[in-house]
């Protein structure tokens, strides 16, 4: 069969935009879909495309037309879910016999969202045994139950049989970055003029935090790679910069131990930017020195907040102090922080600046804020549901408050967008 994995276009909508002509927190960052390209290898048997309309946003009708796809597969964000509803009615609009599959992080958390009539059928958590066995069963024209796959019953709830996830729904074969050789140059982080290329080293997250929807990919289970399959793909991506994009990529500091081993023993000379926690950084001092030494260039820390209170809220299992020991460590070792905190909205005026004053006595090279966002499928979700008064998923994209915010919202905005302004004035990854 012939599939198209389509990557939606940049589709997230700004209320400090908007509203207030706040165009400060913009943060234009273009990577490459790993998910399709770890897709892509898993139907060998097919003929496979991927079309990246973050890059080439206009391209879909023709891409439709030159390629006769009989499978159109999107992948969705939170934010993106109401575009690929589009894109889908698009697709039907032109060639009705064209099969739409979705997926992806709010397919997972949200599948019952996509049970409608553009959508044929819905792949929930990972997709790389699953979207196979599909494939096969529409070339023969079955309707076969599987695991993680529903069907779409507009009008009606979804029935499937959630899939059971396990170490057999990596990947072992190489992604296809072949198909996205011609987008490569635009996947870029503009700010910094810096191209990365995107490996994974594991899959799932071995915590809960409740403002994360990284669970469900995995049912709420953490998988790593086997360290063979990791070097052969940091060797395959053309970069000398690789972003190992895991929730958390030293979630089991053994195997972080042994790919540090690996990258070494093989002379790779590429650097490294990595997602660790705080404590990961506080108990194993050892394993970041390990990773120091192999180009281990910067580390991507969710602290989220400053003070316990606020992390407990969060189901964050960390704690304030370890954050700081954390950071002593890192700039010991010269290893750069990009620290990612949780504005919540109701922020008073005095916790802007205490957050200020803490990214700067702590001296944390980039710092990243978010607004707090309770993404659909979350423990969050769950809690404030009856709070939120903004239910437009476009708006999803961590940088617009949902819920109520306690300041008036343009200074809200405001205060946000000077935090951001500050910490990237002299940012370096």
């Amino acid at each position: 069969m012939r599939i198209l994995l389509v990557n939606p276009p940049n589709s997230g909508r700004s209320i400090p935009e908007e509203r207030y002509g706040i165009t400060s927190l913009k943060q234009i960052f273009r990577g490459e879909p790993l998910g399709l390209e770890v897709l892509a290898a898993s139907l060998s048997k097919h003929e496979v495309r991927i079309l990246d309309l973050k890059v080439v946003p206009q391209l879909l009708e023709e891409t439709l037309e030159l390629f006769a796809p009989d499978i159109v597969a999107f992948t969705a964000m939170t934010c993106e879910a109401q575009a690929v509803l589009q894109l889908a009615s698009q697709v039907r609009a032109c060639d009705e016999r064209i099969l739409i599959t979705v997926g992806g992080v709010h397919a997972s958390s949200d599948p019952e969202f996509f049970n409608r009539e553009m959508i044929d059928w819905i792949i929930i958590g990972l997709g790389v045994q699953s979207f196979p066995l599909l494939a096969e069963a529409l070339e023969r024209g079955l309707l076969v139950e599987i695991d993680g796959v529903a069907r779409s019953q507009a009008g009606k709830k979804l029935v499937y049989r959630p899939r059971s996830f396990s170490q057999d729904d990596l990947l072992t074969i190489s992604p296809r970055y072949d198909l996205v050789h011609e987008y490569r140059p635009s996947y870029i982080l503009e700010t910094l003029g810096l191209q990365l290329g995107f490996v994974s080293t594991a899959a799932g997250c071995p915590f809960d935090c409740s403002f994360c929807c990284i669970g469900p990919l995995t049912g709420g289970r953490y998988f790593t790679a086997k360290i063979e399959n990791v070097i052969r793909d940091i060797q395959r991506v053309p970069t000398p910069v690789i972003r190992l994009v895991d929730a958390n990529t030293f979630g089991k500091p053994k195997h972080a131990e042994e790919l540090a081993r690996a990258i070494g023993h093989y002379g790779i000379k590429k650097q490294f930017i990595a997602d660790v926690r705080s404590d990961t950084v506080v108990l194993h001092p050892q394993l970041m020195r390990q990773w120091r030494e192999i180009g281990l260039r910067a580390v991507i820390i969710g602290f989220e907040e400053i003070d316990d209170s606020a992390l407990g809220a969060m189901n964050k299992k960390n704690s304030a102090a370890t954050n700081k020991h954390a950071i002593e460590i890192l700039h010991d070792l010269g290893i750069t922080i990009v620290g990612d905190f949780i504005i919540s909205p109701d922020y008073r005026e005095e916790q802007f600046e205490r957050l200020d004053a803490f990214v700067q006595a702590q001296a944390i090279e980039l710092p990243m804020y978010t607004v707090l966002t309770p993404l659909p499928g979350t423990a969050l979700h769950r809690e404030v549901r009856d709070q939120i008064i903004l239910d437009d998923l476009d708006y999803y994209t961590l940088t617009n408050a949902v819920l109520p915010t306690y300041l008036d919202e343009q200074l809200f905005y405001q205060r946000y967008a000077d935090l951001l302004a500050k910490g990237h004035r002299s940012a370096k990854v």
